[in-house]
């Protein structure tokens, strides 16, 4: 796998697709333990990702296997950034499971690596997911992200997300309440 190309001596990501993932079972199993160690690192040190403590290497696993099952199943996108050989990214998408939101799917997670932050990973990993989206006729993309995750909510907004919602002190970490913001990402409108 070339994961790294230089390009005016930057170092560029590489953004590997769920099926390049998993053609390798070696490559799958260094990016479950990479995964979980991006994830419980930044909600270790507060990120908006949906835990309030670091999560398990098992709970990881179940969540990725679970990601995976629904990709084969055409339910799903997910795509992992590598440099240098190292996974500093991860996102995804799955479709919704209601029978009267099938067409539609949700941006669940994008986690990029405290080390690799302001590299433009998060902006590729999106922009690939929301490629990803549109190329298998999705209509809605939707998201929510924690009101106080400023950098995360100017890149959604740079890349077309619309602010749809708010729930005003919805999300609980400890004693201290955010917003839970709810963007959207329309394509029956580029059609």
């Amino acid at each position: 796998m070339n994961t790294a190309s230089t390009s005016g001596g930057t170092l560029e990501p590489v953004i590997l697709d769920a099926m390049e993932l998993t053609s390798d079972p070696d490559l799958r199993a260094r990016f479950a333990a990479s995964a979980h160690r991006i994830l419980a690192d930044l909600v270790r040190e507060g990120a908006a990702l949906g835990w309030t403590d670091p999560p398990s290497r098992d709970e990881v696993s179940e969540l990725l296997d679970h990601v995976f099952a629904a990709v084969h199943a055409g339910d799903a996108a997910l795509r992992a950034a590598y440099l240098d050989g190292r996974l500093v990214g991860l996102g995804y998408w799955l479709r919704h499971t209601r029978p009267t939101h099938r067409p539609h799917a949700d941006l669940e997670k994008v986690a990029v690596a405290a080390s690799a932050h302001g590299r433009g990973i998060g902006r590729a990993l999106t922009t690939a997911l929301i490629a990803d989206a549109g190329r298998v006729g999705i209509e809605v993309l939707t998201l929510d992200a924690r009101g106080d995750n400023s950098g995360a909510l100017h890149l959604y907004r740079s890349l077309g997300f619309t602010e749809y919602g708010r729930l005003p002190d919805f999300v609980a970490v400890g004693e201290r309440r955010y917003d839970k913001v709810f963007c959207m990402l329309d394509f029956r409108q580029e059609r």
